[in-house]
């Protein structure tokens, strides 16, 4: 961080006139500054008004200022994170480090698949029709990795999936080698980084034949996707090779990806 910004954001957290708080943010100098932390919103800074240290949350230090009670109107009652603490941010920007040599995490092993179960990883809400998973009528296991806002009415309707909840690092990552299948039912995302991760591990994907699944799933090599029929797909994605899994992962590398981001610059005269 160059020491121009480094002076902004300093001045923005140790600014005690709360009321002018929003001016100093939209300065020119300052503006850099709210275009790296865009992801976090204009609602906080709208609603800025209490110090609260008592929520966690991936919200950087400088949004510390809102009013809780419109902040708490605009997120489900099941979301418990608001406001992030120092200690707090500490700690993910500690685990986001521990997680960029993915290598050392994802990678398949000999005995992968050994669980016998079928796997999803993700938020657990209704826009990833997540439903088609949990409802197949299967005798294999099924798994559940992540939270979300139906997380417990979704554990009373489905007592024969497991829900573990939240993972990260190495428990994440065995958990994705030992599952028979990674089950995608979502089909309004663009781009599951979870489905890189499956097929790093050597994990087969069943999903929908729809934008996303289907820019990374080859039938019958890494997987298989299917228009209507889920369990068509897992069955189907059960017979593929875990080693000629694995290896259509390579072509998802920081590396490619910064080639390709090279290779389409234009120059400008």
């Amino acid at each position: 961080m160059d020491k121009e910004k480094q002076k902004n954001l300093n001045f923005i957290e140790e600014k005690k006139d709360l009321d002018k708080y929003s001016d100093i943010v939209f300065l020119p100098v300052s503006i850099e500054n709210l275009a790296d932390y865009i992801a976090n919103g204009f609602v906080g800074l709208l609603t800025k008004k209490d110090k609260v240290q008592d929520y966690q949350s991936t919200f950087w230090p400088q949004y510390k200022y809102y009013d809780t009670h419109q902040l708490k109107s605009i997120h489900l009652k099941e979301d418990t994170a608001l406001i992030s603490t120092d200690k707090k941010n500490t700690k993910i920007f500690q685990d986001n480090l521990s997680m960029l040599n993915v290598s050392d995490i994802f990678f398949p092993s000999k005995d992968g698949g050994k669980g016998k179960y079928l796997l999803y990883v993700g938020r657990v809400a209704i826009e990833k029709n997540i439903e088609e998973f949990l409802k197949l009528d299967t005798e294999m296991k099924k798994v559940v990795v992540g939270g979300g806002p139906k997380l417990n009415s979704y554990k009373k309707k489905y007592k024969d999936v497991d829900f573990l909840g939240y993972k990260q690092g190495k428990e994440l990552a065995d958990i994705y080698r030992d599952a028979a299948c990674f089950v995608f039912p979502s089909k309004t995302d663009t781009f599951g980084i979870v489905l890189i991760e499956a097929l790093a591990c050597g994990t087969p994907i069943a999903g929908f034949n729809v934008t996303g699944p289907k820019d990374i799933v080859v039938n019958g090599v890494n997987g298989s996707l299917t228009d209507d029929n889920l369990l068509d797909a897992v069955n189907k994605a059960l017979k593929c090779n875990r080693e000629v899994v694995n290896e259509t992962s390579i072509d998802y590398t920081w590396e490619k990806v910064t080639q390709q981001f090279i290779n389409s610059l234009v120059p400008v005269k």
